[in-house]
C-alpha cells in the first residue's frame, strides 16, 4: 500500500475560506486583513477589542530529547487541537512559522504531517504572509544604519572591534557565516570582520515574538545593543535612531496570521525564533490572541522539554503573564529505542528492552515538567513498526510516574486519533491541580540562574566556568541585566552538552562557553557549546527535488 505524501494529502484538502474557520471562533470577516482567501492576519484593532474576554486554558506540547528517528511534536500540537475539536471543544493551535532555510536544507518543511496538518502547507512553508521578509529587512536596517554613522563620521565614537551586530538571511549558506565588509576602497567604508546569521536567530525575530503591540515593539527594538564604544559603553538601536523605521517595516508583521488544519479548524501560525539562540516559541500576541477565542489552545515549544519547555515556562510564560494547565510530552517508541542505544538501521525489530531503557529519558522529562507544577501527560505518536509489547512499555513508565500515555493515530486518522488523549487532557485541566511556577526568581544572580538549570533539569553535577565568562556574569549585574532570565543554548540532543549522550546521564559538567545579552528581547543567551547560528546545506538538499511539474504544482515539499 503506498503511502501518500505530506504535500500530497495537503493538496487534496477541503479548504474552506478563512472568513467561515475564523466564524467558528467568533471572529468577524472585517477583523481579518486577508492575503488570498486561505490565510489572513488578524487586526490589532479587533484583538484589542478582545481584552476583557477571559482567557482559556493553555497546553503545551513538547517532547522527548529528539533523535534522527523523530518525534512528530508539530504534527501532534495540530492532531490535539482537532482531536480536542472533534470531541466538541473550542480549541485553536497556535504554532510557529517554518523557515526558508530548513525548508530547502535538510529539515524539509513543518507544517505537521500525514492527516494532522496546517494548511495551505506550500504557502505556509515558503513566503506565507511575509513576516520573515519584514524581519530580515528590518534586522539588515539596522545593520545598514550602523555601517552609515561609522561611515559619517563615527559621532557615537563605535570600535569597530566591538561590533555585535551581523546581518540575517533566512537562507542556509556557510559561505556567509564569517565574511569581511565594506572592502573595494574608501567610497565603501571601513572595511571589518562581519557574518551572516540566519533569519530564525535574529534578535528582532525574538522581539517580535515577546512584544504585546506596536509601542511594546518599539521600545524592544531600540534597546537592541549593537556596538560598544572604545569605552565599553553600550550603542543601542536607539541610538542610531533606527526603532521607529524598524517599526515601520515590522507593523504588519506583528499582527498574527490565521490559517487552518485539514479538519478545517482556526490556527494561529506566528513568528518563529531559534529554540537555541532564543526561545524557540511561536508569538505572544498570537498565543494570548487565541486564549481570548478558545476554551483551549494548543501551543508548542522547541526541541525536547528540557530546552523548549523550560524556555516556554521561564522566558515566554513569565514575559507575558500566561500559565500552562497542563503539558503533553511526545514520544515515539523508534526514539525511545534510540535512546535506549538501538542503531536508527535497527529500529524496526522489536527490542522491548530498548524500550524500556529509553523510557528514562521520557521519565526525566515527566520529572521536569512537574517541578513547573504542571501535570505531564503523554502521548505516543504511533508508527506502523511499533509492537503492542513496545507500547505497554511505554504506557508502564508513564504509569510509574504517576501519569498516563496514550497511543496517537493522528498522523492516519488526523483529530479522531487523538480522541482519548484530548478526552484525558479535559478532564486533567478540570481538575485544576496546575500550580504553575518558573524554576528560579528573577532576583536571582544570573550565575546561580544557570547553575539551577543545569542541577534540577539537565541534572549535572555543575557548571563551569573560566575567567572571562566569570567576568561577564559580573559585568551584566553591574549593568542592571542581573534580573533578566537566560536562554540556554545547548545541544537538543542530550542533557547533557554530548549530543551522543542520549538517555538520562547525570552527574556530568555544563561548561559556559560564553554569554550573549539580548538586551531588546529581554534575556541573557548563555551558550554551552558551539552553537550555528547559520546552517549550511546538507550534501543533498531539499531543494534538490522541489520543483514544478507540468501543471504548475510544487512537488517535493515535504
Amino acid at each position: 500500500m503506498s503511502v501518500k505524501s505530506d504535500i500530497e494529502v495537503a493538496r487534496e484538502a477541503k479548504l474552506k475560506p478563512i472568513s467561515e474557520v475564523a466564524a467558528k471562533v467568533g471572529v468577524p470577516a472585517e477583523a481579518l486583513i486577508p492575503y488570498g482567501w486561505t490565510k489572513a492576519k488578524v487586526s490589532f484593532d479587533y484583538i484589542n477589542k478582545l481584552q476583557d474576554n477571559p482567557d482559556g486554558k493553555l497546553i503545551l506540547v513538547t517532547a522527548i530529547s529528539p533523535t534522527p528517528a523523530g518525534e512528530g511534536k508539530t504534527t501532534t500540537t495540530v492532531g490535539l487541537a482537532d482531536g480536542l475539536n472533534h470531541i466538541g471543544k473550542k480549541a485553536i493551535a497556535a504554532l510557529r512559522e517554518p523557515s526558508l532555510g530548513p525548508c530547502f536544507g535538510m529539515k524539509g518543511g513543518a507544517a505537521g504531517g500525514g492527516y494532522a496538518q496546517v494548511v495551505p502547507m506550500e504557502d505556509i512553508n515558503l513566503h506565507f504572509t511575509g513576516d520573515f521578509h519584514a524581519i530580515t529587512s528590518a534586522h539588515n536596517l539596522l545593520a545598514a544604519l550602523l555601517d552609515n554613522h561609522i561611515y559619517w563620521g563615527n559621532a557615537l565614537g563605535i570600535d569597530q572591534r566591538r561590533v555585535q551586530y551581523k546581518r540575517v538571511l533566512d537562507m542556509n549558506d556557510r559561505a556567509l557565516r564569517s565574511i569581511v565588509n565594506s572592502l573595494g576602497g574608501v567610497s565603501n567604508g571601513f572595511p571589518r570582520e562581519d557574518g551572516f546569521d540566519i533569519t530564525v536567530a535574529s534578535e528582532v525575530m525574538a522581539i517580535l515574538c515577546l512584544s504585546k503591540d506596536l509601542k511594546d515593539l518599539e521600545t524592544r527594538l531600540g534597546n537592541i545593543i549593537v556596538a560598544y564604544t572604545r569605552d565599553k559603553k553600550p550603542v543601542r538601536a536607539r541610538d542610531l535612531k533606527a526603532d521607529g523605521a524598524m517599526t515601520v517595516l515590522l507593523k504588519d508583521a506583528l499582527q498574527p496570521n490565521m490559517v487552518q488544519t485539514l479538519e478545517n479548524n482556526p490556527a494561529f501560525i506566528h513568528g518563529g525564533p531559534f529554540a537555541n539562540i532564543a526561545h524557540g516559541c511561536n508569538s505572544v500576541l498570537a498565543t494570548k490572541t487565541a486564549l481570548k477565542l478558545a476554551d483551549y489552545v494548543v501551543t508548542e515549544a522547541g526541541f525536547g522539554a528540557d530546552l523548549g519547555a523550560e524556555k516556554f515556562f521561564d522566558i515566554k510564560c513569565r514575559k507575558a503573564g500566561i500559565a500552562p494547565s497542563a503539558v503533553v510530552i511526545v514520544a515515539t517508541v523508534r526514539a525511545l529505542k534510540m535512546h535506549g542505544g538501538v542503531a536508527k538501521d535497527d529500529l524496526k525489530t522489536e527490542n522491548v528492552a530498548a524500550v524500556a531503557k529509553g523510557c528514562d529519558n521520557l521519565k526525566r522529562h515527566i520529572e521536569n515538567v512537574n517541578k513547573f507544577g504542571v501535570p505531564a501527560i503523554v502521548a505516543v505518536n504511533k508508527f506502523i513498526t511499533d509492537t503492542e509489547a513496545e507500547i505497554a512499555e511505554v504506557m508502564k513508565a508513564a504509569e510509574s510516574m504517576g501519569t498516563k500515555a496514550f497511543m496517537c493515530t493522528h498522523w492516519s486518522d488526523g483529530g479522531k486519533g487523538t480522541e482519548q488523549l484530548a478526552h484525558h487532557v479535559v478532564r486533567v485541566i478540570a481538575e485544576g491541580k496546575a500550580d504553575f511556577k518558573p524554576l528560579y526568581p528573577e532576583e536571582m544572580p544570573l550565575k546561580e540562574k544557570v547553575r539551577t538549570i543545569a542541577k534540577e533539569i539537565y541534572r549535572a553535577a555543575d557548571i563551569s566556568c573560566d575567567g572571562s565568562v566569570e567576568t561577564q556574569f559580573k559585568d551584566l549585574e553591574a549593568a542592571g541585566f542581573g534580573n533578566l532570565p537566560v536562554c540556554m543554548a545547548k545541544t537538543q540532543y542530550s542533557f547533557s552538552t554530548d549530543p551522543n549522550k542520549r538517555g538520562a546521564p547525570t552527574g556530568h559538567i555544563v561548561p559556559i562557553r560564553e554569554l550573549r545579552l539580548s538586551a531588546g528581547a529581554g534575556f541573557v543567551v548563555v551558550v554551552t557549546g558551539e552553537i550555528m547560528t547559520m546552517p549550511g546545506l546538507p550534501k543533498v538538499p531539499s531543494a534538490d527535488s522541489i520543483r514544478l511539474d507540468d501543471k504548475g504544482l510544487i512537488q517535493g515539499l515535504f
